[in-house]
């Protein structure tokens, strides 16, 4: 292999390094998310998954982007209005309560 093959090669690997933390730390976000709605909504980790994603597609925000909301609004109580409509639409048909500090 010649010096350029190899410094393409290991430009090659570190991008690919770089992709798997990244999705690995992606995941961890979503699954986090997941169990705050699993916990809040009383639902299913199927039904978490589910809700988030309902919750991704109804406002055209990424998954991770929803899941990220979503833990802000655990540590600060902050969810912008469209993700907090969308979600508890999501809720309403996956599971049975309101989110809380949402007006009756």
């Amino acid at each position: 292999m010649s010096a350029d093959g190899g410094a393409e090669r290991l430009a090659e690997l570190q991008e690919q390094v770089r992709q798997l933390k990244e999705a690995v730390v992606s995941h961890a976000v979503v699954d986090q998310a997941i169990g705050m709605v699993m916990v809040l909504g009383r639902v299913a980790p199927d039904q978490g998954w589910l809700v988030l994603r309902e919750v991704s597609q109804h406002t055209n925000i990424k998954l991770r982007n929803v899941a990220e909301l979503i833990l802000v609004w655990g540590r600060t109580g902050a969810m912008p209005r469209e993700i907090r409509a969308a979600l508890e639409d999501a809720l309403d048909r996956h599971g049975p309560v309101q989110i809380p500090g949402t007006p009756g």
